[in-house]
């Protein structure tokens, strides 16, 4: 199988991670993505992010029964920080005979250099770097080493102005945020009272 792993905190996931997950699907003729909100981020302090149990939810109500967009909990269920290169060995494991094709914007790609065993992550998948707001393939080559750079796939796709920060704000003041993330997480995000301090 040709499977995508598209990883990131998604606090909340929005209609612009799901954008980024089918069309990724469908120009890399991938079976299926794997939608894997991080369990603890190492980049970011435990106390800012909701309890990974909340975005794992929101992440399984927005793709629904979908066959091709997947909820995945493995770095949901590992205990500690969730890095890269021991969740691709994992679902190397559960899916030996499996290429892998590592879904993430070019901010994070960016700063590949600093993950844990990147020349070992790189081995393990194919990388993919996506288009972010306000960062150019420009900015990529000159973050990104020439040993490492050869080996991430640029992937250009439209820049979809939904930000989660800006949900979360959105939540904070009160207003609106039907159809910026499914119903579905909405009703999730008032029925569970969450970013109502953000």
């Amino acid at each position: 199988m040709r499977i995508g792993i598209l990883g990131g905190t998604f606090d909340p996931i929005h209609h612009g991670h799901l954008f980024i997950a089918e069309d990724a699907r469908a120009r890399l003729g991938l079976d299926c993505v794997l939608i894997t909100p991080n369990g603890v981020p190492p980049h970011k302090k435990p106390y800012s992010v909701s309890p990974a149990e909340h975005r794992l939810r929101m992440v399984e109500l927005a793709v629904g029964r979908s066959s091709t967009l997947i909820a995945d909990d493995s770095e949901v269920r590992h205990a500690g920080p969730s890095y890269t290169v021991e969740t691709l060995r994992a679902l190397r494991r559960r899916e030996p005979g499996s290429d892998f094709w590592f879904i993430t914007g070019m901010d994070a790609v960016a700063e590949i250099a600093s993950w844990r065993e990147p020349d070992e992550v790189l081995r393990l998948c194919h990388m993919v770097a996506v288009s972010r707001p306000g960062h150019s393939a420009a900015d990529f080559e000159r973050a990104v080493p020439a040993s490492l750079r050869d080996r991430i796939e640029l992937l250009p796709t439209p820049e979809i102005g939904i930000s989660s920060t800006d949900i979360r704000a959105r939540v904070a003041a009160g207003l609106p945020i039907r159809y910026l993330t499914p119903d579905a997480v909405v009703e999730y995000i008032h029925h569970h009272s969450l970013y109502r301090g953000a």
